[in-house]
């Protein structure tokens, strides 16, 4: 059976947009990823190992880097894959004498990858699945048992119904929905806010139970699954609700859907793609940030209730 080595991207959205290439890999597949990464990866069907590294962004770290890759030398890959662009992302496979190491270009990695390709400018699940041949593109799924969501719900204090609203975005202020804590009084339901601590500027004013910061992401995995539906910025909160299937409303506004969409059915987006969207930038470049201020809580309360 061949043995894959993937180096999954750096960020939760990301890593997830990539399974539907790892559900076009027929054989075992290891995972080289992030420790904020690693339990995204750990549920998914296809993974059969991953290896968390402690590489921070920035410094190269090139002897432990070389280190990993000659321990993983003794695995015998058959292929990797390196979806991240940069050029450190690459040194592993190389250090680890993998035969075949495809990846899109890049920092200009000739070399280090000798099955260098080019972007297509598709959507970023089939940008990554292209990178192991045509074939259908199969949804995000991520694995979450009973036990996980009763064990979340208990140490928190939660009970059977409620809603997530997760109001960060990693990415910057431009991705934000600025409404949530007015989205929170017009909910019939108790509310969990869920994000990381860089997170508890945005959950300030919202009603609720704020767990920003206060959960990992194993548990916050846990909850979204035992959620009666999730509203979000367009983060990597939204995709794991989409590869849990839960109901949610995903807000778009720097960003575009069509480039990182929730794959899930059970989704509903929201995006005004006002002449200047998307514009990919962490701050409205113009000021008046229309994107987001236009879409008022009755268009996120209309889309709700297609799904709950």
């Amino acid at each position: 059976m061949p043995r894959f080595l993937v180096v999954a991207p750096n960020w939760i959205g990301d890593a997830l947009m990539a399974q539907p290439l790892l559900a076009r890999l027929d054989g075992e597949i290891d995972v080289i990823a992030p420790e904020w990464v690693a339990p995204v990866m750990r549920r998914m069907p296809q993974v059969s190992n991953v290896i968390a590294t402690p590489f921070v962004h920035g410094p190269l770290q090139l002897r432990q880097r070389w280190r990993l890759g000659r321990a993983l030398k003794a695995k015998n890959y058959s292929q990797a894959f390196v979806l991240p662009n940069s050029w450190k992302a690459a040194l592993i496979p190389f250090f680890a004498g993998i035969s075949r190491r495809t990846g899109y270009v890049g920092e200009a990695r000739y070399g280090l990858l000798n099955d260098a390709r080019r972007g297509s400018g598709a959507s970023m699940a089939a940008h990554y699945a292209a990178l192991a041949g045509d074939g259908p593109l199969s949804p995000p799924r991520l694995r979450v048992s009973a036990a996980e969501i009763a064990q979340a719900k208990q140490k928190f204090g939660i009970g059977d119904r409620y809603a997530v609203l997760c109001p960060g975005a990693e990415y910057g202020p431009a991705k934000r929905w600025p409404y949530f804590a007015e989205l929170s009084r017009n909910l019939q339901r108790p509310v969990l806010i869920l994000g990381s601590a860089k997170d508890r500027e945005a959950s300030a004013g919202i009603s609720g139970t704020d767990l920003t910061g206060r959960t990992s992401l194993d548990e916050a995995i846990a909850l979204i699954a035992g959620a009666d539906f999730i509203v979000s910025n367009d983060s990597g909160l939204m995709h794991v609700a989409a590869a849990l299937g839960r109901p949610q409303v995903a807000l778009f506004g720097s960003s575009s859907p069509e480039h990182t969409p929730p794959q899930s059915p059970a989704a509903r987006i929201l995006w005004l793609h006002i002449e200047c969207s998307p514009c990919y930038q962490r701050e409205c470049p113009l000021g008046h940030f229309r994107c987001m201020k236009e879409m008022g809580v009755a268009m996120v309360l209309d889309q709700l209730k297609t799904i709950w």
